[in-house]
Parts: structure tokens; C-alpha cells; sequence
């Protein structure tokens, strides 16, 4: 095995699986471009103040708006798990390909869709984006599957899916540029709309779902990743039907479904409130609100990268358990955020700057949430890990829609201060209880239902004393390949 391994790194260092991941890098920001442009996009186009002639304002009150900018999830959360089914039956590149140029001139279609049919047109047009957007991720994870090598799978999955951050912060900060030059605020989405359509054009010349479907990859490059793939699994075995009841009533899961949830109202929150509440109660121009709101999405993508090094300092200590390892990263994420944002709630206008830096703080530390309950799912099922992200994403993102609609409830006049701090005591009340949860009752070691073969290897016992063992011997080598990956 070692020799093979050796062998086969003979494979060029950089090759065609770093222009699949560098692809799917510029994929995952320009998704959440698409995504996050309407956060600065909807204080643009409702600023009475606007001084670009013939530039329409809209008079939309908070209410409104928390519906436009929960509506992209309410398409999401549905496409989720059938497009991760489609992605491994058919292939990730046609699924990319169809859903982000689709996306992308739906972006590009929004100030007509808004001039035709005002916000309940754009509001059914953000449903349709994220129908579309709702594949992207189990999608990309299918790519990774196919191209990444096992012992370069951390730092290409690493790099690809920073472009979530990458992306975000790159529109919040041009967004107010865009918005006060001369194209104003449809400006945002003709840009967005148009990168995404020149990124399929270079998806559908240099992307394949597979190596093998590759018409420029080097044959050791192929070999290499073929080779690599199948040493982690190269037995094929029959997986046994989904245990839901057992997964559904598993304590250490329905803490990750909380805390994931909980995780997501107050990062949503955040975002699509950061441009809003920096303008009306910070009094900070469009155009600085937009560069400084991109600061803490800044700091979440660099501290990734320290976390995952602070985790590996740890994992050398003997006295340092797996299981405090997740929950301590996890507190780190979450209990620092909820001081900052009750922090945030006291903060004058006059101190405009040491809200920035809560605000940085309260976004940016919660990367150390990758190294929490983000890879638990690994941890208590590394064969069912796809289907429990499946399930707690889809949950988590109910609660990204439901987040503005609480919003707008709340926050009924723009310029109180009193009722932005209860938005951001109700955010840190979700962060205390959905770690607390966690800590109590999250788990790392592999959950019993990880290996239903074993159940049946019981069964048929009757039949064939040799069967258990087997089985066993099978199931065990699948954990231990699981892990190897991790």
C-alpha cells in the first residue's frame, strides 16, 4: 500500500483535480454573491436619500423587506437532499451547470422583475434561486468525492468550500460601490448575474463529474486518484437500509439538530441585517457599511485556517479526548458570539467603531464552529454522515428564512436602538442553549445504528455461524476507512 502510494504521487502537483477544486472554489462564491447581494441591494433601492437621477426608490417597510430576504430560503431548504441524489446518479457537472447560469440570469432579470412586479415578483424569483442553489453544496460534495485524493482531501475540501466566505465578503464590499456609481443599485445584481454566467462558461469547458470523464487529464494524474479512492473503499458491500427510527431518537443527534439550527439563526441574522442596522443606528454611509460589513466574513475565512491548526496542537495532548475537543471549538463558536452580541446591543452611535469589532468578533469566531458540531456528523455515523448533514442543514435553514421574518416582527422602527438589542439578545439567547445542548449531550464515538449489518449479521447466525463475523469484520473495516478519511 505505502508503495503504491508512492508510486502514484508521481502524479503532477498541479493538476487538473486543483482546476476542478479552484472551479468549485469560484462556484461557492459566486453563490453566496448571488445569495448575499440582496442584503445591501434592498438598503439601496429603498434609501430616500439616493442620489442617482432616475434611479427608482422603493417605499418598503421592515416587514417587507424581511420577506424579500427570507424568501431565497424558502426554495433552498427543498432541494437540499434531491440534489445530492442527482449529483451521484447523473454527475455534479451538468447539475452545476444548469442550476448557477439559471441562478445567475435570474440575478440578472431582478431590477426588471422588481420594475414589472414589485417586491412579491422579486419575492417568487428569490424562491426560484434558491430552488436552484438548494443542489450546490451536495453537489460540490460529490465533486470532492470523485476528484480528491485521500491524503489531499482536507486542504482541497478546506480551500473549496472557503469560497462561501470568499464570496461574501467580496459583494459586501463592492456592493456599496456599485450601488452609489452610476449603475446604482441594479449594478449589483447585472455584476453578480454576469460573473456567474462567465464561470459556466468555464465549467462547462474544464470540469468533468469524474477523472475519468476528464478529456485533458494525464494518465498518472487519473491512476493517482483512482488508485488513492480505492484503497479507501475497493470491497463493495451492501448498504443496509437507513435506521431512522434509531437516528430520530438518538439523543446525541437531536442535540446536533438544535445546536445546527440555533448556529444558523444567528449567523443569518447577521447577515442580512449587518448593512440595515449600520446604517440606521451606527449612521455609517452606504458605502463604508457595505466594506465593513464584509470585515468580519474576512476574519471567519483566516481564523478557519488557525482553528484547524489550534485543533492539531491539541490532538498531540494524550489528555485531550475527541469529545472535548469538538465541544470546547464549539463554545469557542458560540458562547464568545452570544457575550459580543449582548455587548453590541449597548453600543452608541458614537462608538460606530468598537461595534465593528463586536461585529467582527461575533461572525468571525464562529468559524471555530467547523471544528465543533460542523464534522459531528462524521463522528456518530461516519456511514450515514451525508443523510444526517442532509437532515440538520435542511432543518438548520428553516431557521436561515425564519430569522429575517423575526426581524421584521421586531424591529418596527429602524432607528430604535432598544428593539435592535432584543433581535441581538434573542440571537445570543439561541447560541447559550443550543451549545448548553452539546455540551450535555453531544457525543464523537461511533452510535450503534452507524453499522445495521451487525443486526442482521445476528439474524442470520441461525443459518450461518460464520455470517456475524464477517459481517462484522466488514462493517468495522468500513469505520475504520471512514476515519481514515477524516
Amino acid at each position: 500500500m505505502v508503495k503504491n502510494r508512492r508510486f502514484e504521487s508521481k502524479a503532477p502537483l498541479i493538476g487538473m483535480r486543483h482546476v476542478q477544486c479552484f472551479l468549485c472554489f469560484c462556484c461557492l462564491s459566486i453563490c453566496y454573491a448571488l445569495r448575499v447581494n440582496l442584503s445591501v441591494g434592498v438598503v439601496a433601492m429603498t434609501d430616500r436619500n439616493s442620489t442617482i437621477d432616475d434611479l427608482a426608490v422603493y417605499e418598503w417597510d421592515e416587514g417587507t423587506k424581511s420577506y424579500v430576504l427570507s424568501s431565497f430560503f424558502w426554495g433552498y431548504i427543498v432541494t437540499q437532499i434531491p440534489g445530492g441524489h442527482i449529483a451521484q446518479k447523473y454527475g455534479a457537472k451538468t447539475l452545476l451547470l444548469i442550476g448557477i447560469t439559471l441562478c445567475s440570469l435570474l440575478t440578472i432579470l431582478t431590477p426588471l422583475a422588481i420594475k414589472t412586479g414589485g417586491w412579491k415578483l422579486l419575492f417568487g424569483l428569490r424562491v426560484l434561486q434558491g430552488l436552484l442553489q438548494g443542489s450546490v453544496h451536495p453537489a460540490t460534495h460529490a465533486m470532492l468525492a470523485k476528484w480528491s485524493p485521500v491524503d489531499e482531501r482536507g486542504a482541497l475540501s478546506t480551500f473549496c468550500y472557503s469560497g462561501s466566505q470568499f464570496g461574501t465578503v467580496v459583494i459586501l464590499a463592492i456592493s456599496g460601490v456599485i450601488a452609489e456609481s452610476p449603475l446604482g443599485w441594479p449594478g449589483i445584481f447585472y455584476i453578480s448575474g454576469g460573473s456567474g454566467i462567465v464561470w459556466a462558461l468555464f465549467w462547462f469547458l474544464f470540469s468533468a463529474s469524474t477523472p475519468a470523464e476528464h478529456k485533458w487529464i494525464s494518465p498518472e494524474e487519473r491512476k493517482y486518484i483512482e488508485t488513492s479512492l480505492g484503497q479507501v473503499d475497493s470491497t463493495p458491500r451492501t448498504v443496509a437500509p437507513t435506521p431512522w427510527g434509531k437516528i430520530f431518537t438518538s439523543p446525541a443527534f437531536l442535540s446536533l439538530i438544535v445546536v445546527h439550527c440555533t448556529h444558523m439563526w444567528g449567523f443569518w441574522t447577521l447577515l442580512t441585517q449587518i448593512p440595515n442596522y449600520m446604517k440606521n443606528i451606527l449612521h455609517v454611509d452606504m458605502k463604508n457599511s457595505a466594506l465593513l460589513s464584509s470585515l468580519p466574513y474576512t476574519v471567519m475565512c483566516v481564523l478557519s485556517f488557525f482553528f484547524i491548526y489550534l485543533s492539531k496542537l491539541l490532538a498531540r495532548r494524550e489528555n485531550v479526548s475527541l469529545s472535548f475537543n469538538r465541544k470546547f471549538f464549539n463554545s469557542i463558536g458560540h458562547w464568545i458570539p452570544m457575550i459580543s452580541l449582548i455587548a453590541l446591543g449597548y453600543v452608541t452611535p458614537e462608538y460606530s467603531m468598537l461595534a465593528v469589532a463586536l461585529l467582527t468578533i461575533t461572525v468571525g469566531i464562529s468559524a471555530a464552529t467547523y471544528l465543533g458540531f460542523q464534522v459531528n456528523h462524521i463522528d456518530l455515523s461516519p456511514n450515514y454522515a451525508g443523510t444526517l448533514m442532509g437532515i440538520t442543514n435542511g432543518s438548520a435553514n428553516v431557521m436561515s428564512a425564519l430569522a429575517p421574518l423575526a426581524v421584521g416582527l421586531v424591529v418596527t422602527d429602524v432607528t430604535n436602538a432598544m428593539e435592535w438589542r432584543m433581535v441581538f439578545f434573542i440571537a445570543a439567547g439561541f447560541y447559550f442553549f443550543g451549545n448548553l445542548l452539546f455540551i450535555i449531550f453531544g457525543k464523537t464515538d461511533v452510535q450503534s445504528w452507524n453499522s445495521p449489518e451487525d443486526a442482521l449479521a445476528q439474524r442470520l447466525s441461525v443459518v450461518d455461524t460464520e455470517s456475524p463475523a464477517l459481517l462484522n469484520g466488514n462493517a468495522n473495516k468500513g469505520t475504520i476507512r471512514e476515519n481514515g478519511k477524516q
